[in-house]
């Protein structure tokens, strides 16, 4: 007898009238907010304006989930397009079924087009945008617990997930490892490392976005290996193990690049906005260097004022003595000879 575990709901839409509300649905747009709330306040710090990110979102969001969908249904076809499917299935998005990794990558063709549009270069929104992105992905799984789905191997564990049985859709009731919460807490952990490494190492020109894919690939690894709902496999190890591993070698080799090629952080990353004060890019050393000459400035004015403070009381007393000796010099204009009195005739 299990002593603990955790409840699924036992229903994943509430109905407000004629109005379905949906848990996951509610869990993505909650998700969703968060990451854009918090990416602006990362933004802002860089130097960006505000609402920036939230117009740029308005690109992006819809081609995430549309990517997202599109990585599900093509990965996950047989309830579609398979035997006894239905292809109208594949558009009901609120019943679960967003592909991480198609949501990320199209999501980036929509971020880019909005940063075109603005001048704005991608690297540096992403930067801004990944531990947002991460909380966001934290929230959203949270849905998956209202649909009872992608849970991990049976277990007793006390933290154990109850699943009810369901023999319409092959649903076994028992107790299994609510893969859900291990990867909600592990994008809260990415966020977290994200925010922190960015802070210390002042990441720019992608790699706070990379290191985000890293760490988010490290743990998505090992979680998905846990699950046993069903999915291709290749040489033994489901297909989103090795989706993870490739895009975690990508991510690294990208970093390791982008940290030899460009160094440092963004000087100025939003067109009219003022320059990060302490940014490492060029404009940064750039400014370094006017500080520098202006500091240099006012110390080789004070030198020449000194030295002309020096010399200066000196000049006006020569040329006075040397005005004296010669009055002293040159005969009177005004003296009469010796001897001779008036000059005037009686």
């Amino acid at each position: 007898m299990d002593l603990a575990f955790i409840p699924s709901p036992s229903v994943g839409v509430v109905h407000l009238g004629p109005i379905p509300l949906r848990g996951y649905a509610f869990c993505i747009i909650i998700g969703v907010f968060v990451g854009v709330w918090l990416g602006n306040k990362r933004w802002v710090q860089r130097g960006g304006r505000s609402g920036t990110v939230a117009d740029i979102a308005v690109w992006a969001v819809p081609f995430g989930l549309v990517g997202g969908r599109l990585y599900h249904v093509i990965t996950t076809y047989e309830p579609y397009f398979g035997p006894n499917g239905h292809p109208l299935d594949a558009f009901k998005v609120w019943e679960g079924g967003l592909g991480i990794w198609g949501a990320v990558a199209l999501g980036a063709v929509g971020a880019w087009i909005g940063c075109r549009r603005r001048g704005i270069p991608l690297p540096a929104y992403a930067d801004a945008l990944a531990p947002g992105l991460a909380l966001g992905q934290a929230i959203g799984r949270w849905g998956n617990w209202f649909n009872q789905e992608l849970y991990g191997k049976p277990t007793d564990v006390p933290w154990a997930l109850e699943i009810s049985s369901d023999p319409a859709i092959g649903r076994i009731g028992g107790t299994y490892h609510p893969t859900f919460l291990y990867e909600c807490l592990w994008c809260i952990g990415v966020a977290a490392l994200v925010i922190w490494a960015d802070k210390r190492f002042r990441l720019g020109h992608g790699r706070a976005f990379a290191l985000y894919v890293a760490a988010y690939c490290a743990g998505r690894a090992w979680i998905e290996y846990m699950r046993v709902d069903e999915a291709h496999h290749i040489l033994g190890l489901r297909l989103n193990v090795w989706v993870a591993l490739i895009v975690l070698v990508l991510a690294v080799v990208y970093f390791v690049i982008s940290a030899k090629k460009a160094p440092g952080r963004e000087a100025v990353v939003e067109p009219g906005a003022q320059p990060v004060a302490g940014a490492d890019g060029e404009g940064a050393e750039d400014g370094a260097d006017d500080g520098a000459a202006k500091d240099e400035a006012p110390a080789e004015k004070a030198t020449a004022d000194d030295g002309a403070a020096e010399t200066a009381p000196d000049e006006p007393g020569e040329r006075k003595a040397e005005v004296d000796a010669d009055a002293e010099d040159a005969p009177d204009a005004d003296a009469k000879p010796a001897g001779s009195g008036s000059t005037k005739k009686p």
